[in-house]
């Protein structure tokens, strides 16, 4: 007996800055294997701390010195005197467990271990690595790392690395970042700050022996002084942590990116059902995350790009583009953009065309893009004017300024948009393409985002809109997510599928509607069926050892009369034991003729990251040639049912096509959400449902083929 009336899903304890306040904001800070030749990885971190003003105390420690410029030097951390918060500790990999012991007997509460030669080197590293876990677990400390770049606060000028970022200026911001990738980590800081985007956090958790992405990420979003955070992540061994972060950031009202590499198939494992065969890794990544409001960034400059629109822009009310250029090109291709994002470009109302004909030149277009031409150069105001009606528009929720180069009129461009800014209500976004340096400093230095193409303005605006949506979702679902109550189930002992009638009967418990079915075991039960369950039918071959009847021809549909049953009968067992000689034959699968007007699948599968998940798509038995589908962490509250059913690229289908009358959503999305809460329940003793196809019409949605596999 499996289920409950909870929500399922193992609680890791809680994070909170509180509780890695020693890790991320020490008072104190213990350099072992300190060097005075401030060029060494461990010298480096020393020359930071120093140099950039850390307040705390510091003890280097090191046998071999007495004193590190100004500050004594110890030979061991039983030498220094007083209790410390975080040890870096930059000695070879052979030292590091036994290190970790020595600092939990002295009570240091946190370390970073700079050091490599762990798991990423194979076997042998791998070993010494889970020693490395098991010493930090046992002494109680809290360990980033191994072979890490450890993190900057910057803040409070905790510059506990050694990495190159740390050479330049690192004024604190309100990014958090977090990196599994040191290298490239640092790269994305260095585009950060060449953007004037502050990093209040980076942090880089390299092996995560201990503390891991998530776990960090909580207690960066916790700092009231961080307004988003964006993570390059590589894979992700808490996927349950991560979707209790996702909802934390939601609650804090602070926008998540993350950039996770990956996108490929390659990972998907073999699966006998569609939904698992379609579950790649990166399948379920992206429609797990976007269920629970995570920003998925494509690569680093786009995650740049989101993260300064964040940073400095409001949320949107709503999807409508406002587009103000001088360029009529460069607007219609805003525009197009703007469509292939899901936002929308609303003509303008009649009294925000004529307030606009009212300012720009009468060669300008007033309709949306609106295009004020090169004449605001020589009458600036225009610019400042046109914005201001623009985004006043009712439909209007969000807008992008287009312009260009204009170096000669960069001081009375920056004076106009802080002009628009002061008197905004609504976010918008400038696009300044080649533009002049100080223009772009002295813009972001007043919370202004300005992006450097027309897409990646748009794809920015898009993000906020994105987010903005899922947050009033989110504040909307609340009730229903608290009303969700999973069945219990009654499964069957034992593992692989489970005969079609039987699995059946456990649907109908559960609440899923199935086309009503039988086994015959000779052609005359199959008549016999056929006739209790009334013409038309359809015959399946039953066999543990043929999961898609169709591809052995082992299925027969429309079968008006006895005759047809009994030629159905004799065909779709020859054809199976002519597709699979050594398969079992269990008999035939009698059943009922659904109708509807569209063809879909509804599956569960168990992820390694995030446990089951729901899957529904468009399709039938072509579901893996068409691919159109849309994951999400299970269970589902019917309303988000339906967002998953308006994410399918074919959703129109669902409305009615060619004449057809739209399919009836409520039964929909209450099926989808009936079958995820079973799957929730069921946990990891459900391996595999597939319900494909399902049929849905105007009169509901059925089931007419299941299968379900127990683990």
């Amino acid at each position: 007996m499996t289920g409950g009336g909870r929500r399922p899903g193992l609680r890791e304890p809680r994070i909170t800055v509180n509780e890695l306040r020693s890790l991320l904001s020490p008072a104190s800070i213990a350099i072992l294997g300190a060097s005075s030749d401030f060029t060494k990885v461990n010298g480096r971190t020393l020359k930071f701390l120093i140099e950039k003003g850390y307040a705390g105390r510091i003890y280097p420690v090191n046998p071999k010195y007495q004193q590190i410029g100004t500050l004594k030097c110890y030979p061991t951390i039983d030498a220094v005197p007083e209790p410390v918060d975080l040890a870096v500790v930059a000695l070879p990999a052979r030292l590091v467990a036994r290190t970790l012991r020595g600092l939990g007997r002295r009570g240091v509460k946190s370390a970073i271990v700079f050091s490599s030669g762990f798991a990423e080197t194979g076997a042998a590293g791998r070993t010494m690595e889970q020693e490395v876990s098991a010493a930090a677990r046992a002494a109680g400390v809290r360990l980033l790392g191994p072979n890490c770049l450890g993190l900057i606060n910057a803040f409070d000028r905790v510059i506990a690395t050694f990495g190159q970022f740390a050479d330049g200026d690192t004024p604190a911001g309100p990014v958090g970042f977090v990196t599994q990738s040191g290298a490239f980590g640092t790269a994305i800081a260095a585009l950060a700050r060449r953007r004037n985007l502050g990093l209040g956090y980076f942090v880089n958790t390299g092996n995560e022996g201990d503390v891991d992405f998530v776990q960090v990420m909580r207690a960066v979003l916790d700092d009231p002084r961080i307004r988003v955070g964006a993570g390059y992540i590589e894979g992700l061994k808490n996927g349950r942590g991560l979707m209790e972060l996702a909802e934390t950031a939601l609650a804090l009202r602070k926008p998540l990116v993350l950039s996770k590499v990956g996108r490929t198939g390659a990972g998907a494992r073999a699966a006998a059902s569609h939904t698992g065969a379609l579950a790649g890794a990166d399948n379920v990544f992206d429609g797990v995350i976007r269920g629970r409001g995570i920003i998925r960034a494509r690569n680093e400059e786009h995650m740049l790009d989101m993260v300064e629109a964040f940073a400095h822009c409001g949320l949107p009310a709503g999807s409508g583009l406002g587009i103000v250029t001088q360029s009529g090109g460069a607007g219609v291709l805003m525009a197009d953009r703007a469509e292939e994002a899901g936002l929308s470009v609303p003509v303008l109302t009649t009294a925000t065309q004529e307030a606009l004909k009212a300012v720009i030149p009468e060669f300008g277009a007033a309709g949306n893009p609106v295009d004020v031409t090169g004449q605001f150069v020589a009458e600036p105001e225009l610019l400042r004017d046109s914005v201001r009606i623009v985004l006043s528009d009712p439909q209007i929720h969000v807008g992008i300024v287009w312009l260009q180069l204009m170096d000669a009129y960069a001081d009375a461009l920056i004076g106009i948009f802080e002009e628009i800014k002061a008197a905004a209500t609504k976010p918008f976004i400038v696009c300044w393409v080649a533009a002049p340096d100080r223009a772009l400093r002295a813009l972001r230095e007043r919370g202004i985002a300005v992006l450097r193409g027309a897409e990646p303005a748009v794809d920015a605006a898009s993000a906020l809109v994105r987010y903005a949506e899922a947050h009033r979702h989110w504040l909307a679902d609340q009730d229903a997510r608290a009303a969700l109550r999973l069945p219990q189930l009654d499964l069957p002992h034992g593992s692989g599928p489970v005969a079609a009638v039987h699995a059946r009967e456990l649907l109908e418990r559960w609440g899923v509607n199935t086309a009503a079915c039988a086994l015959a075991r000779s052609a005359d039960e199959a008549v016999a069926a056929a006739e209790e369950l009334g013409y038309p039918v359809a015959a399946k071959i039953e066999s543990p050892d043929i999961l898609h009847k169709t591809e052995a021809q082992a299925v027969e549909l429309g079968l008006e009369d006895a005759d047809a049953v009994r030629k159905a009968f004799t065909a779709v067992t020859e054809n199976a034991k002519r597709h699979k000689p050594q398969a079992r034959i269990e008999g035939v699968v009698v059943q009922t003729m659904a109708n509807g007007d569209v063809e879909l699948v509804l599956g569960l599968q168990n992820d390694p990251a995030f446990g089951v998940v729901v899957m529904v798509g468009l399709g039938g038995i072509h579901i893996e040639v068409l691919k159109d589908v849309v994951f999400r962490q299970a269970p589902v509250t019917q309303t988000e049912a339906g967002r998953m059913l308006d994410e399918l690229r074919g959703k129109a289908i669902l409305d009615g096509a060619r004449g057809r009358p739209p399919v009836d959503r409520v039964a929909l999305t209450r099926l989808i959400s009936t079958v995820s809460c079973c799957g929730a329940a069921a946990g990891p003793r459900l391996s595999e449902l597939d319900l494909n196809p399902v049929v849905a019409g105007c009169g509901g949605a059925i089931a007419v083929d299941w299968l379900m596999v127990l683990d």
